[in-house]
Protein backbone atom coordinates (compact mmCIF):
# COMPACT_ATOMS: atom_id res chain seq x y z
CA UNK A 1 0.00 0.00 0.00
CA UNK A 2 1.51 3.56 -1.11
CA UNK A 3 1.22 6.39 1.10
CA UNK A 4 -1.59 8.05 -1.05
CA UNK A 5 -3.40 5.15 -0.92
CA UNK A 6 -4.77 5.94 2.50
CA UNK A 7 -7.32 8.23 3.13
CA UNK A 8 -8.02 10.17 6.75
CA UNK A 9 -10.60 9.13 9.05
CA UNK A 10 -13.57 10.81 8.12
CA UNK A 11 -15.74 11.70 10.80
CA UNK A 12 -18.03 8.76 11.76
CA UNK A 13 -14.58 6.70 11.83
CA UNK A 14 -13.15 9.21 14.24
CA UNK A 15 -16.36 8.86 16.40
CA UNK A 16 -15.71 4.88 16.21
CA UNK A 17 -12.12 5.75 17.33
CA UNK A 18 -13.04 7.80 20.62
CA UNK A 19 -15.87 6.16 21.52
CA UNK A 20 -13.14 2.92 21.63
CA UNK A 21 -10.33 4.96 23.23
CA UNK A 22 -13.02 6.00 25.96
CA UNK A 23 -14.51 2.84 26.83
CA UNK A 24 -11.13 0.84 27.19
CA UNK A 25 -8.96 3.68 28.47
CA UNK A 26 -11.21 6.39 30.13
CA UNK A 27 -9.32 9.36 27.46
CA UNK A 28 -11.52 11.50 25.66
CA UNK A 29 -10.02 12.25 22.52
CA UNK A 30 -11.11 15.69 21.15
CA UNK A 31 -11.41 16.31 17.53
CA UNK A 32 -8.33 18.39 17.25
CA UNK A 33 -6.34 15.21 17.90
CA UNK A 34 -7.95 14.01 14.90
CA UNK A 35 -4.18 14.29 12.99
CA UNK A 36 -2.56 12.55 15.82
CA UNK A 37 -5.14 9.67 15.98
CA UNK A 38 -4.69 9.25 11.82
CA UNK A 39 -0.71 9.62 12.25
CA UNK A 40 0.02 7.37 15.02
CA UNK A 41 -2.16 4.96 13.42
CA UNK A 42 -1.21 5.28 9.85
CA UNK A 43 2.01 1.93 9.60
CA UNK A 44 -0.57 -0.09 11.66
CA UNK A 45 -3.05 0.09 9.06
CA UNK A 46 -0.26 -0.37 6.09
CA UNK A 47 0.87 -3.55 8.08
CA UNK A 48 -2.06 -5.34 8.21
CA UNK A 49 -2.79 -4.41 4.28
CA UNK A 50 -6.07 -2.40 5.29
CA UNK A 51 -7.06 1.07 3.06
CA UNK A 52 -9.87 2.48 5.29
CA UNK A 53 -10.02 3.38 9.20
CA UNK A 54 -13.33 1.71 9.42
CA UNK A 55 -12.01 -1.63 8.41
CA UNK A 56 -9.22 -1.38 10.86
CA UNK A 57 -11.46 -0.65 13.54
CA UNK A 58 -13.34 -3.92 12.50
CA UNK A 59 -10.30 -5.75 12.69
CA UNK A 60 -9.19 -4.23 16.00
CA UNK A 61 -12.31 -5.67 17.52
CA UNK A 62 -12.41 -9.40 16.50
CA UNK A 63 -11.64 -11.76 19.17
CA UNK A 64 -8.75 -12.71 17.30
CA UNK A 65 -7.40 -9.39 17.35
CA UNK A 66 -6.49 -8.78 20.82
CA UNK A 67 -3.03 -8.03 20.57
CA UNK A 68 -3.03 -5.61 17.33
CA UNK A 69 -6.27 -3.86 19.91
CA UNK A 70 -3.39 -3.22 22.15
CA UNK A 71 -0.95 -2.25 19.70
CA UNK A 72 -3.07 0.29 18.21
CA UNK A 73 -4.36 2.20 21.92
CA UNK A 74 -0.45 1.96 23.01
CA UNK A 75 0.03 3.89 19.66
CA UNK A 76 -2.41 6.91 20.74
CA UNK A 77 -1.25 7.20 24.47
CA UNK A 78 2.21 6.92 24.13
CA UNK A 79 3.01 10.58 25.44
CA UNK A 80 5.95 12.96 25.39
CA UNK A 81 7.98 13.00 29.16
CA UNK A 82 11.66 13.77 30.05
CA UNK A 83 14.39 13.55 33.16
CA UNK A 84 12.58 16.13 35.90
CA UNK A 85 10.23 17.62 34.32
CA UNK A 86 8.61 20.26 36.21
CA UNK A 87 11.48 20.94 38.40
CA UNK A 88 9.46 23.05 40.67
CA UNK A 89 7.70 19.46 42.28
CA UNK A 90 11.55 18.12 42.94
CA UNK A 91 12.52 21.55 44.86
CA UNK A 92 8.81 20.97 46.97
CA UNK A 93 10.19 17.53 47.57
CA UNK A 94 13.52 18.17 48.01
CA UNK A 95 13.22 21.32 50.60
CA UNK A 96 9.35 20.55 51.96
CA UNK A 97 8.09 17.20 51.81
CA UNK A 98 10.92 15.41 52.16
CA UNK A 99 12.65 17.46 55.66
CA UNK A 100 8.93 16.91 57.16
CA UNK A 101 8.87 13.39 56.98
CA UNK A 102 12.72 12.46 57.83
CA UNK A 103 11.19 11.24 61.31
CA UNK A 104 8.81 8.67 59.23
CA UNK A 105 10.45 5.36 59.09
CA UNK A 106 9.23 4.61 55.48
CA UNK A 107 8.02 6.25 52.34
CA UNK A 108 5.74 5.32 49.52
CA UNK A 109 4.70 7.66 46.57
CA UNK A 110 3.40 6.41 43.51
CA UNK A 111 3.57 7.76 40.07
CA UNK A 112 0.66 7.14 38.63
CA UNK A 113 1.45 7.64 35.03
CA UNK A 114 4.93 6.78 34.36
CA UNK A 115 5.39 5.90 30.65
CA UNK A 116 8.76 4.65 29.46
CA UNK A 117 10.39 5.52 33.40
CA UNK A 118 11.83 9.04 33.25
CA UNK A 119 9.31 10.21 35.99
CA UNK A 120 9.63 7.35 38.65
CA UNK A 121 13.25 7.45 38.44
CA UNK A 122 13.93 11.52 38.79
CA UNK A 123 12.02 10.57 41.85
CA UNK A 124 14.19 7.33 43.03
CA UNK A 125 17.32 9.71 42.14
CA UNK A 126 15.96 12.32 44.59
CA UNK A 127 15.36 9.75 47.32
CA UNK A 128 18.29 7.54 46.84
CA UNK A 129 20.38 11.13 47.41
CA UNK A 130 18.28 12.82 49.83
CA UNK A 131 17.05 10.03 51.94
CA UNK A 132 19.21 7.04 51.24
CA UNK A 133 16.63 3.89 52.27
CA UNK A 134 12.95 3.77 53.89
CA UNK A 135 11.18 4.31 50.79
CA UNK A 136 8.93 2.21 48.43
CA UNK A 137 8.09 3.68 44.38
CA UNK A 138 5.40 2.15 42.84
CA UNK A 139 4.82 3.33 38.83
CA UNK A 140 2.59 3.08 36.91
CA UNK A 141 0.67 3.65 33.33
CA UNK A 142 -2.28 2.18 31.02
CA UNK A 143 0.42 0.84 28.04
CA UNK A 144 2.68 -2.25 28.52
CA UNK A 145 4.86 -1.36 26.02
CA UNK A 146 5.92 1.75 27.65
CA UNK A 147 6.24 -0.06 31.04
CA UNK A 148 8.66 -2.33 29.70
CA UNK A 149 10.88 0.45 28.32
CA UNK A 150 10.77 1.80 31.97
CA UNK A 151 11.39 -1.67 33.22
CA UNK A 152 14.72 -1.71 30.90
CA UNK A 153 15.65 2.06 31.58
CA UNK A 154 17.41 2.55 28.65
CA UNK A 155 17.78 5.88 27.48
CA UNK A 156 19.48 7.88 24.74
CA UNK A 157 21.43 10.58 26.41
CA UNK A 158 19.31 13.21 24.75
CA UNK A 159 16.27 12.39 26.48
CA UNK A 160 19.06 12.46 29.99
CA UNK A 161 19.85 15.99 29.58
CA UNK A 162 18.11 17.33 32.30
CA UNK A 163 19.62 14.66 34.75
CA UNK A 164 21.90 16.67 37.27
CA UNK A 165 25.31 15.83 35.97
CA UNK A 166 26.24 14.35 39.83
CA UNK A 167 23.07 12.14 39.43
CA UNK A 168 23.85 11.12 36.44
CA UNK A 169 27.51 9.77 37.40
CA UNK A 170 26.17 7.87 40.71
CA UNK A 171 22.73 6.51 39.31
CA UNK A 172 23.73 5.76 35.81
CA UNK A 173 25.85 3.95 33.65
CA UNK A 174 27.43 4.95 29.99
CA UNK A 175 26.31 2.49 27.11
CA UNK A 176 29.16 1.57 25.20
CA UNK A 177 29.20 -0.77 21.52
CA UNK A 178 25.49 -1.37 20.48
CA UNK A 179 24.43 1.35 23.36
CA UNK A 180 26.84 3.94 22.68
CA UNK A 181 24.79 6.67 23.03
CA UNK A 182 22.88 5.54 25.71
CA UNK A 183 22.74 5.26 29.72
CA UNK A 184 20.87 3.07 31.74
CA UNK A 185 19.68 3.70 35.20
CA UNK A 186 21.83 1.12 37.85
CA UNK A 187 20.57 -1.72 38.70
CA UNK A 188 20.57 -0.88 42.45
CA UNK A 189 18.20 1.48 41.82
CA UNK A 190 15.87 0.03 39.30
CA UNK A 191 15.37 -2.85 41.87
CA UNK A 192 14.08 -0.81 44.35
CA UNK A 193 10.86 0.18 41.88
CA UNK A 194 7.60 -1.65 41.02
CA UNK A 195 6.24 -1.46 38.15
CA UNK A 196 2.43 -2.44 37.11
CA UNK A 197 -0.20 -2.33 34.99
CA UNK A 198 -3.12 -0.34 36.03
CA UNK A 199 -5.74 1.48 34.47
CA UNK A 200 -6.95 4.86 36.23
CA UNK A 201 -10.20 5.09 35.04
CA UNK A 202 -11.17 1.97 36.79
CA UNK A 203 -11.02 1.15 40.21
CA UNK A 204 -7.58 -0.14 41.47
CA UNK A 205 -6.20 -3.11 42.76
CA UNK A 206 -5.24 -3.34 46.14
CA UNK A 207 -2.21 -0.82 46.23
CA UNK A 208 -1.97 0.31 49.94
CA UNK A 209 -1.52 4.08 50.73
CA UNK A 210 0.92 6.38 49.88
CA UNK A 211 2.73 10.05 51.12
CA UNK A 212 2.55 10.99 47.52
CA UNK A 213 1.14 10.67 44.71
CA UNK A 214 2.25 12.55 41.04
CA UNK A 215 -0.46 12.10 38.90
CA UNK A 216 0.55 14.42 36.50
CA UNK A 217 -0.23 15.23 32.35
CA UNK A 218 -2.68 13.03 31.85
CA UNK A 219 -5.80 14.46 33.72
CA UNK A 220 -6.24 16.23 30.72
CA UNK A 221 -6.87 13.09 28.46
CA UNK A 222 -10.19 12.97 30.74
CA UNK A 223 -13.48 13.91 30.69
CA UNK A 224 -14.90 15.81 33.83
CA UNK A 225 -16.62 12.72 34.94
CA UNK A 226 -13.46 10.79 34.56
CA UNK A 227 -11.50 13.26 35.90
CA UNK A 228 -13.48 13.62 38.64
CA UNK A 229 -13.67 9.86 39.70
CA UNK A 230 -9.82 9.86 39.36
CA UNK A 231 -8.93 11.95 41.40
CA UNK A 232 -11.68 11.21 44.40
CA UNK A 233 -9.86 7.24 43.78
CA UNK A 234 -6.72 8.78 44.38
CA UNK A 235 -7.40 10.66 47.20
CA UNK A 236 -8.75 7.50 48.94
CA UNK A 237 -5.03 5.78 48.57
CA UNK A 238 -3.35 9.36 49.93
CA UNK A 239 -2.64 9.01 53.61
CA UNK A 240 -3.85 12.31 55.38
CA UNK A 241 -1.21 14.76 55.02
CA UNK A 242 -0.31 13.40 52.26
CA UNK A 243 0.36 15.01 48.52
CA UNK A 244 -0.50 15.01 45.21
CA UNK A 245 1.41 16.67 42.09
CA UNK A 246 -0.92 17.11 39.20
CA UNK A 247 0.70 18.85 35.63
CA UNK A 248 1.21 22.67 35.83
CA UNK A 249 -0.84 22.71 33.45
CA UNK A 250 -3.67 21.07 34.89
CA UNK A 251 -6.45 21.87 37.73
CA UNK A 252 -8.57 20.44 40.52
CA UNK A 253 -10.56 23.88 40.35
CA UNK A 254 -14.48 22.42 40.48
CA UNK A 255 -13.70 19.00 41.77
CA UNK A 256 -15.38 18.01 45.31
CA UNK A 257 -12.22 16.12 46.80
CA UNK A 258 -11.04 16.55 50.43
CA UNK A 259 -7.62 18.15 49.34
CA UNK A 260 -6.05 22.13 49.56
CA UNK A 261 -3.94 23.78 47.30
CA UNK A 262 -0.47 24.58 48.55
CA UNK A 263 1.13 25.82 45.82
CA UNK A 264 0.22 25.54 42.02
CA UNK A 265 0.06 22.31 40.53
CA UNK A 266 0.66 20.76 44.41
CA UNK A 267 -2.26 19.60 46.42
CA UNK A 268 -2.88 17.90 50.24
CA UNK A 269 -5.00 16.06 51.38
CA UNK A 270 -6.77 17.48 55.09
CA UNK A 271 -5.79 15.81 58.04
Amino acid sequence: MTEHALAAPNDREFKLFQQLILQRLGIHVPEQKKTLVSNRLWKRLQARNVHRFADYYDLINRPEEQRELTQALELITTNETYFFREPRHFDFMREQFLPAKRNQSQLRIWSAACSSGEEIYSIAMLLADQRGNGWELLGSDVNQTMLDKARQAIYIDDRARHIPAQYRQRFCRKGTGPYAGHLRVNPELRQKIQLRRIQLHEAFPDIGRFDLVFLRNVMIYFDDNTRADVVRRVTEVLNPGGYLFVGHAESLHGLRVDLKQVMPAIYQRRS
